[in-house]
């Protein structure tokens, strides 16, 4: 019926209903159109339209919704909502299984079967709009790239190295990574370069929007104390609750990572407002970090900040 864009079939669809919520809306046909016959013709109705990727949903509902919509991210999790689930003190205890096993709902409120669910989770279904789409031709590339990005968080990545790893040409790799993108699995963050000529501007950082996701595509769930991957996980976690934050509270900031040809690097800096604020990332709160002298310089106008596990509440909010 929501295929038809016929306003007479949508008005006996709808009924008296006021409220209207269509799931996974780049599934139906035309229902851009259909939507848009909705919100001209029956405008007592409010329509809550969701999708797990914007692979199709942008091209099926942006264009014949233009000026008749708002559009939101809903990401994992985030920590303020698990403080206010939980309690704060009650979070912060479950940080470490928060860093292992990740942020979806479904994986916090069924503790014990973690593993279980995460395995679902990063298999079939969470690519399944990727599987179904024109442009897969190697599907079991998927996987692979993601497992081969997954061992490569918190360091920059290179299209050439992945190209040779796995066999297929880096217009391929890129196009992929594009796609995971628009999936909602994985996000990049690109070099800050301004001021200095050595800055690198050609690599790029790749992120996954949820740690237990990228734990279970490497099949590890190891405690923290038996990890050697602790620094990429506590990295990982922290950008992905940044851009939660930041997303949710409507701050506007360009994020990068900041390194030069000489190896002077920052993990995580923001331009907000004409100042750069630039942070490093230690699980030990012991382990102390200046700023590089050589970004101070270039970047006068500018905080620092070491975040660690006894004072990052502040930053994920």
């Amino acid at each position: 019926m929501l295929e038809s864009a016929n306003i007479q079939v949508l008005r006996q669809a709808i009924g008296n209903k006021k409220l209207v919520f269509i799931d996974e809306a780049q599934r139906v046909k035309n229902i851009g159109l259909s939507l848009k016959l909705i919100v001209d013709e029956i405008p007592d109705v409010s329509l809550f339209v969701t999708g797990s990727s914007s692979l199709e949903l942008s091209n099926e509902i942006s264009e014949p919704l233009t000026g008749r919509k708002w559009e939101y991210m809903l990401y994992p999790i985030s920590w303020h909502e698990l403080a206010d689930y939980m309690g704060s003190h009650e979070a912060v205890l479950a940080l470490e299984n928060r860093l292992i096993y990740g942020m979806y709902p479904e994986i916090i409120t069924n503790q014990g079967d973690e593993r279980e669910l995460l395995l679902q989770l990063s298999g079939s279904y969470l690519y399944k709009d990727l599987l179904e789409y024109k442009e897969i031709r190697k599907p079991d590339l998927i996987i692979k790239l993601l497992q081969a990005l997954a061992f490569q968080v918190s360091s920059e990545v290179s299209f050439n190295e992945l190209s040779g790893l796995l066999g297929v040409d880096k217009n391929t790799i890129y196009n992929y990574i594009d796609l995971l993108e628009k999936a909602f699995i994985i996000f990049r963050l690109n070099p800050l370069k301004r001021n200095l000529r050595n800055e690198i501007s050609s690599s790029r950082k790749i992120y996954f929007y949820d740690n237990g996701i990228r734990n279970s595509l490497i099949a590890n769930y190891n405690p923290l104390g038996l990890r050697n991957d602790i620094g990429a996980l506590w990295e990982n976690f922290l950008i992905s609750e940044r851009l939660k934050y930041l997303k949710y509270n409507k701050i506007p900031a360009n994020s990068f990572f900041w390194r030069t040809h000489a190896q002077q690097e920052l993990d995580y800096v923001e331009e907000r407002g004409g100042k750069y604020y630039a942070f490093e990332f230690k699980w030990n709160p012991k382990k102390k970090v200046k700023a590089s002298k050589t970004f101070t310089d270039a970047y006068p106008e500018h905080e620092f900040l070491t975040i660690t596990s006894e004072n990052f509440r502040s930053f994920i909010g």
